[in-house]
């Protein structure tokens, strides 16, 4: 058996619809306009992966208003909030460079996705066909979104317990929605995860302790899957990659595992080609995967290309990556992937290393040597 290979899911926009998202939000152009632009950019993203040698393919979340609000967002730019959240959140993430994402506040129950990953999902699996291949998509993790609920308060009618309950609930719905849809494969993007461990002073969440409460809350929306089910839901976990920057990159990956593998997912995308001890974080993983988690062999994925980096990694790159991890992770349980996604969403913010579409380019490379 050949070893595994997945994309993580996200692709660069091209300048066209990052254009299009603007002009959008700023009233200049109409929705149809704008759906447009997406469909087409979601159709050449399945078409140029197929073109890669990746099994499984994805539309590049094209259409995703963001990889973490894209349950809460109720304009299709992205601009506007649901109604019961405030825009005065806490931080999710305060990253190297300076910049932050914020999320919102829930001010009233309950919570209800106005989005589901499979609405934009549904829209894209019909592109794959011709192409020899199906696709998989990505969730948010219901970590993320606990993070809405205010952190030392209450909303007023609205228990936190009530809260969990009914997020379990949406993102088991979630992920199911995307199996029915056609999705082979649905990761959990699970990037607080390492976070949680940072304790930073200027973003009060980090410090409190939640890395349990995040397993426990992930393995409670798992639990509702079948041994069988869960062989195709994966974790997806990063330090970030936002901007061509990160926010916990100086968190030892000791401070997450094994907490990661306490998960009962079947297989994990672990960023880790832009790690300085790899082979140090290879043991870690070789001793804390388990054979056995409540029904399912887990797989761990490792990071084999840098998506912040524009040189494109060889072939050659790779294969010594993976076969060192071999020394330490069972082959059957070892796979390749990129460290995150493309990072489609910085919209507002000049690349680095080009323009979009270049960026595209070296996506496209980095999946293909990769495979």
């Amino acid at each position: 058996m050949p070893i595994p290979t997945e994309v993580v899911g996200s692709l660069p926009r091209p300048q066209y619809l990052q254009k299009a998202y603007a002009d959008y939000d700023a009233g200049k152009i109409k929705q149809d306009e704008l759906v447009k632009a997406q469909d087409k950019a979601a159709e050449d993203s399945v078409q140029k992966m197929s073109q890669t040698g990746e099994v499984l393919l994805t539309d590049g979340e094209q259409r995703a208003s963001s990889f973490a609000t894209y349950p809460i967002i109720d304009t299709l730019g992205g601009a506007g909030l649901a109604s019961n959240l405030a825009a005065d959140g806490q931080y999710f993430a305060i990253f190297d460079d300076g910049h932050h994402r914020q999320l919102p506040r829930l001010t009233s129950g309950p919570l209800k996705y106005k989005t589901y990953a499979y609405d934009n999902f549904k829209k894209s699996v019909g592109y794959s066909k011709g192409t020899g291949h199906s696709m998989k998509t990505a969730v948010i993790a219901p970590s993320m979104l606990y993070l809405l609920y205010p952190l030392n308060g209450t909303v007023e009618g609205y228990s936190k317990e009530k809260f969990v309950e009914d997020l379990v609930a949406e993102c088991e719905k979630d992920i199911r929605g995307c199996f029915e849809a056609g999705a082979k494969r649905v990761s959990i993007d699970f990037t607080e995860g390492r976070l949680a461990s940072k304790k930073d002073p200027r973003n009060p969440w980090t410090g409190a302790d939640l890395l349990k409460t995040f397993v426990d809350l992930n393995n409670k929306v798992l639990a509702k899957f079948s041994a069988k089910e869960r062989e195709n839901i994966g974790i997806h976990t990063c330090p970030g990659g936002d901007c061509d920057s990160v926010h916990s990159g100086e968190v030892p990956y000791s401070n997450l595992l094994p907490s990661l593998f306490a998960m009962n997912a079947g297989y994990f995308l672990i960023q880790l080609a832009s790690e300085k001890d790899k082979t140090s974080i290879y043991q870690q993983i070789g001793k804390s995967i388990r054979r056995d988690a409540n029904g399912v062999k887990q797989v761990a994925f490792i990071g084999v290309t840098n998506p912040l980096n524009p040189e494109v990694e060889t072939a050659e790159q790779v294969a010594g990556d993976l076969v060192e991890a071999a020394r330490y992770i069972s082959k059957d349980q070892l796979g390749a992937t990129d460290d995150c996604g493309f990072s489609p969403f910085s919209i507002d913010v000049k690349p680095k290393h080009g323009s979009p579409d270049f960026a595209r380019e070296v996506a496209m490379k980095k999946i293909k040597a990769r495979g």
